[in-house]
């Protein structure tokens, strides 16, 4: 069994503010260590159903020297292999080469989730929105759509609760949820201690790749159309002279038109090292 693991750092267990996952600051370098820990749950979760071959991406922008690049590397499970420093949503070698899940470990909720802890989309400004055709989503939705294109299901999802309610949204209920944190507001949550989130989030991941026939792929009816609502105004600048984006300025939207996602998020979302 190949396994993926995407993760981002925002959903771990113990982190409720930006000093904490933003690189450099005091509080970074304790959060790494509890970001890598949770990846490690996952691989002796998966490791126990089976997996013979797992690789864990740094979804986490934390900016500086440690953009996508915040794992422990000496913490980190041996059984592990891990990709570092690539562009966002754009490793897709294991889901190309064949691969039968990808777990999200550390997700957050879509911008504007009054109980998400640290919410937001791609970044916490210019994205105030996303739709792909219908969906409203968020970076789990992304990621989700990624997989799907190539036929890969989304196994698991860890993070805060009101994440996993927001992938209940799309993705139905086949999937695992393990919540190790309930928001309260952005910036506060009541939290599950990280010892017993990471127990959780291994005995989650055992489970849900032992029951993969409860699970389908996410993927988008084509053509499709995915609708970036912007804010501030002035953001949407970025999006002009785009090919294949139209640009509704009464409205704040750049919206992308194509005969797949694939396709139609290529179009909105650039592509750089």
């Amino acid at each position: 069994m190949r396994v993926l693991i995407m993760s981002d750092m925002e959903g771990v267990s113990g982190i409720v503010t930006w000093e904490q996952v933003s690189g450099g600051d005091p509080m970074y370098d304790e959060c790494r260590r509890l970001y890598t820990e949770e990846i490690n749950a996952a691989v002796r979760g998966a490791k126990a159903a089976g997996a013979t071959e797992i690789v864990a991406v740094d979804c986490h922008g934390a900016g500086k020297g440690w953009q996508f690049n915040s794992f422990v590397p000496e913490l980190l499970h041996p059984d592990c292999e891990w990709v570092a420093h690539h562009p966002w949503s754009r490793y897709t070698e294991m889901l190309e080469n064949g691969c039968d899940a990808c777990l999200l470990v550390g997700m957050h909720a879509r911008n504007n989730t009054p109980d998400g802890v640290l919410c937001h989309t791609i970044s916490t400004v210019k994205w105030r929105n996303l739709w792909f055709n219908d969906d409203l989503v968020g970076e789990s939705g992304i990621n989700a759509a990624l997989c799907g294109h190539y036929g890969v299901p989304i196994a698991m999802v860890t993070g805060d609760e009101a994440v996993v309610r927001e992938c209940r949204e799309f993705l139905g209920d086949g999937f695992t949820g393990v919540a190790v944190k309930k928001g309260l507001s952005r910036f506060s949550a009541r939290q599950i201690a990280p010892v017993r989130a990471r127990q959780m989030i291994e005995d989650g991941t055992k489970n849900a790749l032992q029951n993969l026939s409860k699970v389908k792929p996410y993927v988008l009816s084509k053509p499709t159309t995915i609708t970036v609502e912007v804010d501030p105004a002035d953001k949407m600048r970025d999006f002009i002279g785009r090919h294949g984006v139209e640009l509704d300025w009464q409205n704040n939207k750049a919206i992308s038109r194509a005969e797949d996602w694939m396709k139609a998020w290529d179009q909105v979302w650039n592509w750089s090292f």
